[in-house]
């Protein structure tokens, strides 16, 4: 018990590693956080004018829990502690330790969670969001329909039920994250990228 503990409080630090300051720090680029929705993700550093940098960005925040998972399941850990850990890593993320619990939305991050579990649902999810993007050029609106595909990509799989609810709490997660892109997106007031 005490190990598996340590194991999720660990996802949870390794998840509040912010690669969206970190790259722009590095790149001396204005702070994400200060940009667009103010939030230190993939879609603000590529706002901030560097495309390299956001895609640095998107591969940290999502590699982070890719490995967070890879490790557990090199640990042989049961499926309700993998659900245990995938959250941990996912709020970390969201509300970082190391960043007054002011984080990310978590799309990059829910990525590398699918990509961890199964590359076929990671590739499906991502699938779904590239769609969305490319034809309506909201990175939210991409997020929050490729999120609510995730638990369905997930029944088409075949996975047990401990993943489902875990894909339908990111899921949740993920759209209580993106309330007020939902509002903006209702009233016409979404900042989208032009073609």
């Amino acid at each position: 018990m005490i190990n598996q503990i340590t194991f999720i409080l660990m996802a949870y630090f390794v998840g509040s590693l912010s690669f969206g300051i970190i790259v722009s720090h590095f790149f001396k680029l204005s702070d994400p956080r200060t940009i667009g929705s103010g939030n230190p993700g993939a879609t603000n550093v590529m706002r901030a004018g560097n495309k390299l940098a956001a895609l640095l960005t998107l591969l940290g925040d999502m590699l982070k829990a890719t490995l967070v998972i890879v490790v557990a399941n090199k640990l042989a850990v049961g499926e309700i502690e993998l659900g245990l850990i995938s959250i941990a890593v996912l709020l970390g993320h969201i509300f970082p330790a190391y960043h007054g619990f002011k984080g990310g939305k978590g799309v990059a991050t829910a990525l590398g969670i699918f990509l961890g579990i199964d590359w076929a649902l990671a590739l499906a999810v991502l699938s779904v969001w590239l769609f969305i993007f490319v034809i309506w050029r909201y990175s939210s609106l991409a997020a929050i329909v490729a999120a609510l595909s995730a638990p369905i990509f997930t029944l088409f799989l075949g996975f047990s039920h401990e993943i489902l609810w875990l894909n339908i709490s990111i899921a949740v997660l993920i759209i209580y994250r993106h309330k007020i892109n939902i509002i903006n997106l209702l009233n016409g007031k979404e900042s989208g990228f032009r073609r």
